[in-house]
């Protein structure tokens, strides 16, 4: 069969436009004016009646330069034989409008209609209708179309003809081009398929088409089109919470999959429809408290074992283990907080004796033996992981011995059943079944209900986990990921996390990447993408930092000497890249321990100057002076630190004689040293650096990676963009259509105290606080003059300002958000609750579940009540029923 693609679309010089069909065959097609270009082929599909996909491509030189993106290619079904010609109407299409309504938060997998149920249409001429449009929520009708003409029914006055779906979301219709007249108007409908009647006109003008003269054996195909329904609504409610956080009156003194589930439940029942977590794959490195952090993950695929709801499994046959088992866990249900490593310690001795009890049944069933088959990429060298970070008492891999370089023998020989190491490594896989089909089932019950399951993506990885064991060539080990500094953290963050590696990443088209973003799609409808900073650019701090001041961006554009001083500022090398230290310094930040830093620390240079004594000039040498006396200076050390981060400028990793300006360095001694002419020219070299100069060249980074990786699955796509955000960032989100993440105490625009939650764009996320910051009670109590400017100048309250944030305060502020334009509002559980003054925990500070300036915060923070006694609150779950319904979402 012959088909010919047309469509408008403007190049430039040098630049020509091709077709991909079924990503195998390239249709090259050509143009007289730069715009209207066309192409035909000679099409033999493998069946008579088949459906192809395809899409536009933009090349220069023989090299693609652009293409069509998004989960939705251009779809084609083909009913008539070889003989047959297709002329092919198009435009080019990046996304749908509104992509988000084909997303799996809003649209659940349809089933498409069996290419055998499609009648075939007998005739010289067709026309086919296209049509974008996801109708899950209203599974009761299908889409339906009526004109002005006899066959499309006079608008209604004989049954509407039903279209079919070809493909998910994806709909079509071949009609006789002789019945219809040489120009129509026609609408969409949503229409009962059992009498043809209509249940909602499309939210659109009439539409209009004029086909082209059609020649016997031609069909038409027209431009997809994409509908609208009045009906549809994506403005939603819903709650943010740590699966640890959560209790219930059954659960091991942690949250598990099953109070997952219980919660989702509490969501649906009080008519929010998104429920929000943080990350939750394994991070047992140490076995210790700190490995509470969820953000520094030994697996991207492995799931923590401490949320295995116990519940679920089969019952112990020792009575008296049991019985032990059960008073502990009545023991750690009842703490305040989360006892990590006792939790820890006891749910895995459960899950030991269970396993032993049943693990001939169930590594020999059916379901565990397809998991282990569509998993043993990634499972086994977890499962291997495991049990050598058990065996060597480290998860460091390098002192592994014969281990510590990674070979794919290695996973296959510890998982085989004849090796020693099998009673182990198959615990570690028997428990990641148990974790997926426990997490399947809560966030399958989320689809049923109608609830968004939102999962978080860690933006890094552990250096000592799995990925860094079996894949090192995708990461940097010699830099640490991090943040400049915020209103989180003055100093930056330092999260030691390898940085990656991403011109390896692209050579084989991120593909890392999109295995764990598929990975994540087996469960969640929507996810979180944590720092999307660091898809444009990842704040890299040296090793020898403790501090994340040090760092620098990567990738970036440093600076030469030159360039430097073409800002009116001589560059001095010695003194404004090496810290700077004399005595007035001395005194200013140490007082009377200002003698004990001459003599343990630094040695006199000449005048008044210092330098670090050897042994001392790194923040890490430093640290580790500290981390051997039996009761370290805190404050000494962290002035200490402040020394080492005393410079003007930063040397480039990859080129030492080139350089960045130090991140606000405006706040340290070394920047008083400047003259105002010096300081003046610093300013301006500052702000194009870090405001101006990488806009077009970071924007290029993140579109290398960013489309790829988003429209690899359909999960509906936020975007945590906090921070020290350039103008490139929401270039690339609105492109893309990524939502935002809002929050009233971090304007966007730097002219603004506070955020204005009635402008917040439509594609956006808008929350009163997240994990990394107070509660709304906790902040309302740290500064009374914002509190006091937010009371009166931004809700626009009168009277005297209320010591505690009270009830209809926290209420009010909860309404504003419900009432915003964001496509999404989710709150934490402690803002929600912090409205009803009997409910609340009476305990704020307990309630912060993260403080970020502390490295080795404890993540424990917990629900004060189970959920069990939540959903007997009546009262408050009415209340948040009627103000979500009142708010139209």
């Amino acid at each position: 069969m012959i088909i010919t693609f047309r469509i408008q679309y403007h190049t430039t010089w040098g630049e020509s436009l091709c077709v991909c069909i079924d990503e195998k065959t390239v249709v090259e097609l050509s143009t007289a004016d730069g715009y209207c270009w066309q192409g035909q082929t000679d099409y033999h599909p493998d069946a008579p009646a088949t459906f192809i996909t395809y899409r536009y491509i933009v090349r220069r030189e023989n090299h693609n330069i652009r293409q069509e993106f998004g989960m939705l290619p251009h779809t084609l079904y083909l009913s008539a034989g070889d003989d047959s010609c297709y002329l092919v109407q198009d435009n080019w299409r990046d996304l749908p409008s509104a992509s988000y309504r084909f997303s799996s938060a809003f649209c659940n997998a349809n089933t498409c209609q069996p290419a055998d149920t499609i009648p075939q249409i007998s005739c010289n001429t067709r026309i086919v209708f296209r049509v974008l449009c996801p109708l899950n929520k209203k599974k009761e009708g299908v889409l339906g179309i009526t004109g002005n003409c006899n066959v499309l029914g006079n608008w209604g006055k004989t049954a509407l003809l039903c279209m079919f779906e070809i493909q998910p979301n994806v709909w079509q219709l071949t009609l006789d081009a002789a019945t219809l007249p040489p120009s129509f108007e026609y609408k969409y409908a949503i229409v009962n398929p059992e009498n043809g009647t209509v249940i909602e006109w499309e939210a659109h003008d009439n539409r209009r088409m004029t086909p082209p003269s059609l020649q016997p054996g031609e069909t038409y195909i027209a431009p997809e089109e994409e509908i609208f329904f009045a009906s549809e609504k994506y403005k939603v409610a819903g709650s943010a919470i740590p699966v640890f956080s959560l209790r219930s009156e059954g659960s091991y003194g942690v949250g598990d999959f099953g109070d997952l589930k219980t919660f989702i439940r509490w969501a649906a029942d009080t008519h929010q429809h998104a429920v929000q977590v943080l990350p939750i794959n394994d991070t047992t490195m140490t076995g210790t408290w700190t490995d509470s952090y969820p953000y520094s993950s030994i697996s991207i695929y492995a799931f923590h074992p401490m949320y295995v709801d116990l519940r679920q499994l089969p019952s112990l046959q020792d009575k008296e283990a049991a019985a032990t088992f059960e008073q502990k866990r009545t023991e750690l249900n009842a703490l305040p907080q989360v006892d990590y490593e006792a939790v820890n310690q006891w749910k895995r001795a459960y899950l030991k004796a269970v396993f032993q009890q049943e693990q001939e049944s169930i590594l020999s069933s059916e379901g565990y033996q397809a998991f282990f088959q569509e998993n043993a990429e990634w499972l086994r060298p977890y499962a291997a992981f495991c049990y050598l970070r058990d065996h060597f008492h480290t998860p460091d891999f390098h002192q592994w011995q014969a281990y510590s370089t990674y070979q794919p023998e290695f996973a296959e020989q510890l998982c085989a059943p004849e090796n020693e190491a099998y009673p182990e490594t198959s615990f570690h896989c028997f428990v990641q079944y148990l974790l997926h089909i426990q997490l399947l089932d809560a966030c399958n019950y989320g689809r049923e209900q109608g609830v968004i399951v939102k999962g978080d993506i860690p933006i890094g990885i552990s250096r000592t986990s799995v990925e860094a064991w079996i894949e090192p060539y995708y990461f940097n080990m010699n830099g640490q990921a991090g943040a400049p500094p915020d209103a989180f953290s003055t100093k930056g963050q330092n999260w030691g996390m390898p940085t990656y590696n991403w011109k390896v990443m692209e050579k084989d088209n991120y593909q890392w990447w999109q295995r764990r973003f598929r990975k994540m799609a087996d469960y969640f409808t929507a996810y979180r993408i944590d720092h999307i900073l660091g898809f444009f650019r990842i704040w890299e701090i040296p090793t020898h930092s403790v501090h994340g001041l040090l760092g620098q961006f990567v990738p970036a554009l440093p600076m030469s000497a030159e360039e430097i001083e073409s800002y009116g500022l001589h560059f001095q090398k010695e003194f404004m890249t090496r810290p700077f230290i004399n005595d007035a310094m001395l005194d200013s930040m140490f007082g009377e321990k200002s003698q004990e830093v001459r003599n343990t620390f630094v040695q006199h240079s000449h005048h008044d100057i210092y330098t670090l004594r050897p042994e001392f000039d790194t923040q890490r040498k430093i640290e580790s002076y500290f981390a051997r006396q039996e009761n370290p200076d805190n404050d000494l050390k962290e002035g200490l630190y402040a020394l080492v981060s005393n410079v003007l400028f930063i040397p480039d990793r990859d080129n030492p004689e080139m350089y960045h300006p130090r991140i606000a360095v405006q706040n340290d001694f070394i920047y008083t040293r400047l003259s105002q002419q010096e300081k003046d020219a610093f300013n301006r070299l500052y702000n194009d650096y870090y405001y101006r100069r990488h806009n077009e060249f970071w924007y290029q980074e993140a579109m290398k990676k960013l489309p790829i990786l988003t429209q690899s699955t359909s999960m509906l796509v936020c975007g945590e963009d906090l921070g020290m955000v350039p103008d490139c960032v929401p270039w690339v989100m609105e492109q893309l259509q990524i939502l935002s993440l809002e929050i009233q105490r971090m304007p966007k625009n730097p002219e603004d105290e506070f955020g204005h939650v009635y402008a917040y764009p439509f594609r956006s996320v808008c929350t009163i606080g997240t994990h990394d910051m107070s509660t709304f009670r906790g902040w309302w109590e740290e500064d009374r003059d914002v509190a006091s400017r937010f009371f009166y100048h931004e809700l626009g309250h009168w009277g005297e300002l209320p010591e505690h944030a009270p009830g209809w305060l926290c209420e009010d502020v909860i309404r504003r958000h419900l009432y915003s334009p964001s496509m999404l509002c989710i709150l934490t559980w402690q803002d929600w609750t912090s409205m009803d003054e009997t409910l609340r925990n009476p305990d704020i500070a307990i309630e912060r579940i993260n403080v970020p300036a502390n490295p080795k915060h404890y993540w424990r923070w917990r629900m004060h009540m189970s959920l069990e006694s939540l959903m007997k609150q009546d009262a408050f779950n009415d209340k948040i029923r009627r103000m979500i319904d009142e708010s139209g979402r």
